[in-house]
C-alpha cells in the first residue's frame, strides 16, 4: 500500500478520526493490507467495527445478512471476520471450505449467549409442530435446533413465509415485539436482550428530541418498545443506512451502538449525527492489532462439529433463500 492510499483513507475518514490516532492506525492498516494480498485473505467488517477497520482494511463492510452471504460468495482462502462469534460461525457455516478467523474468541454477544441448543429442544417440546425461528445472532448449536433463520431486516418476512398461525421466535425479545406489531402470526418469544439496545430508553430519546429540533431519530427493532415509539423510524442496520443515504436528513440520532453513526457520517458528510454512545464491548475487542496477529499466525480458526454444521447451514441457507 502507498502512502498515496493511506492518505486517502484518512481523507475518508478524518471527520471521525483525529489525526492523531491516525498516526498509530496508519503503519498497522498498511501492514495489514499488504499481508491479506500475500495470503488470500478477504476481510469482512461489521457496521460496529471502529472507523479505521471498517474503512482501512474490510473489503466487505456490512449488517449480519450481507456479511454471511459475500462470506460464500468469496474466492479467498482465508476469511478474517471482524465482528462477534457468532457472525464468524456463521460465515463458517456458508464457507465450509474456507479457513475463517476471528481477532478475538471472546468476542461474543449478550443474545446469542441468552440461549442454548437445550433450551430450544425444550421450547419444541413444549410447543410440538410449531417452526422455529432463530435470529442470526445465535451460535451455531442453536441454529442447527432452528427450522430457519433471519435478521432484524428480514424478521418480518420469514416468520410470514413459513404459513403457519404460529411461530417459536428467539432470543432476542424486543425484536419478537416488534415482529408482533408487523405481523398476525402469534409469536412465541424468548428473554433475551441486546446488552447496547436494551440501555437506551424512550425518555431518553425524547429529551434528545427536545434539545434538537427537526432531528430525525432512527431506531434499531432490538431497542425497548418505549424507544421504538418515540422513533420517527425503525429498521435493521442496513435499513438505517438505506435512509440516512437517501434521505439526507440535516441531524439524526441512530439509536444503535455509536461506532456505526461514525461509520455511517463518513459516507453522508453534510448530514449532522448526535450519538448517544452506547459501545458494544464485544464488538471493540476487535482490534487492528488483533487483525494483524490473527492474520499472520493464522490463529483463532472457527471449527464446527459436521453434524451441528450440516442442520444449521440449512436454516442460514433458507434465509439467505428469502432475502430481504
Amino acid at each position: 500500500m502507498t502512502s498515496q492510499n493511506l492518505d486517502q483513507i484518512y481523507k475518508k475518514i478524518s471527520l471521525v478520526v483525529p489525526e492523531i490516532e491516525w498516526k498509530f492506525h496508519a503503519p498497522i492498516i498498511e501492514k495489514i493490507n499488504k499481508l491479506k494480498k500475500e495470503k488470500d485473505a478477504v476481510i469482512l467488517a461489521h457496521n460496529y467495527q471502529t472507523p479505521e477497520i471498517y474503512h482501512g482494511v474490510a473489503d466487505i463492510s456490512a449488517d449480519s445478512l450481507a456479511l454471511a452471504l459475500e462470506a460464500a460468495k468469496t474466492k479467498s482462502k482465508i476469511i478474517v471476520l471482524c465482528g462477534v462469534h457468532f457472525m464468524a460461525e456463521t460465515a463458517k457455516l456458508m464457507s465450509p471450505d474456507k479457513k475463517v478467523l476471528i481477532p478475538d474468541m471472546q468476542a461474543g454477544c449478550s443474545l446469542a449467549e441468552s440461549i442454548t441448543g437445550q433450551d430450544v429442544r425444550m421450547l419444541k417440546e413444549k410447543y410440538p409442530g410449531v417452526p422455529v425461528v432463530s435470529y442470526v445472532n445465535t451460535s451455531a448449536e442453536v441454529k442447527a435446533e432452528t427450522d430457519v433463520c433471519c435478521t432484524s431486516a428480514n424478521a418480518v418476512k420469514v416468520v410470514e413465509s413459513l404459513g403457519t398461525d404460529k411461530v417459536i421466535f428467539l432470543p432476542d425479545h424486543y425484536l419478537a415485539n416488534y415482529v408482533q406489531k408487523n405481523t398476525k402470526v402469534k409469536i412465541i418469544s424468548w428473554q433475551g436482550t441486546c446488552m447496547v439496545h436494551e440501555k437506551f430508553t424512550g425518555k431518553e430519546v425524547e429529551d434528545i428530541k427536545k434539545e434538537n429540533p427537526g432531528i430525525e431519530v432512527i431506531a434499531h427493532p432490538e431497542c425497548p418498545p418505549d424507544v421504538i415509539s418515540a422513533s420517527d423510524f425503525a429498521g435493521s442496520t442496513s435499513s438505517m443506512v438505506k435512509y440516512v443515504k437517501e434521505k439526507q436528513p440535516k441531524k439524526v440520532l441512530l439509536v444503535t451502538e455509536c461506532t456505526m453513526s461514525d461509520n455511517v457520517q463518513v459516507e453522508n458528510p453534510n448530514v449532522q449525527f448526535v450519538k448517544p454512545c452506547n459501545l458494544c464491548p464485544h464488538m471493540k475487542k476487535i482490534t487492528l492489532n488483533k487483525i494483524y496477529d490473527c492474520l499472520k499466525n493464522e490463529t483463532n480458526e472457527i471449527k464446527i462439529g459436521h453434524n451441528i454444521a450440516e442442520m444449521a447451514r440449512k436454516s442460514v441457507l433458507r434465509m439467505a433463500e428469502i432475502g430481504r
